[in-house]
């Protein structure tokens, strides 16, 4: 397993919160490294070494003219899912960048989204040992109906830091 980087260590301090505390603190914090996360109002509902659970609520200032969540809001849910996902496992000295998104959008979406993402330890092991490199990580979105309104992978790609 991957060895706790400064985002893990930073998240464990909430482990021991009830749930909903524990949800809105790290939602609140995470909503704050990534601003436009905190702005559309994503929920991290898990956010662990094991997997990456967020949610983004079906309400009118991410909605479409359909009144469903607009297509950029499920992107970056599944983005965020994936991106934090890679960053649970990233070394501090690594810096995480997007470098694809697929979202193929196969019907209509009912009510809240939630996205779920996870590495396989293959993935995690490389993310470890190599200075730069990429990874494809799938995402699982459902809406309220247990459907699964988007498909979608992200490629992650890591570099070193920049030295200051």
């Amino acid at each position: 397993m991957s060895r706790p980087n400064q985002l893990a260590r930073t998240l464990a301090r909430f482990e021991g919160l009830p749930t909903p505390l524990r949800v809105r603190l790290v939602s609140l914090i995470l909503g704050r490294i990534v601003p436009l996360v905190g702005t559309a109002g994503l929920r991290f509902e898990e956010v662990s070494a094991r997997q990456v659970v967020v949610g983004i609520r079906n309400r009118r200032p991410v909605q479409n003219h359909i009144k469903g969540v607009h297509a950029a809001g499920m992107a970056l849910l599944a983005e965020t899912a994936t991106g934090f996902c890679v960053g649970m496992h990233l070394p501090d000295d690594k810096l995480p960048l997007i470098k694809t998104m697929q979202v193929d959008y196969l019907r209509r979406a009912q009510g809240d989204l939630r996205a779920t993402a996870a590495l396989s330890p293959d993935q995690i092991a490389a993310m470890q040992t190599q200075d730069k490199g990429e990874v494809t990580v799938a995402v699982r979105i459902t809406d309220a109906a247990g459907e699964t309104p988007i498909e979608a992978r992200m490629v992650w790609a890591w570099v070193p830091k920049a030295r200051r």
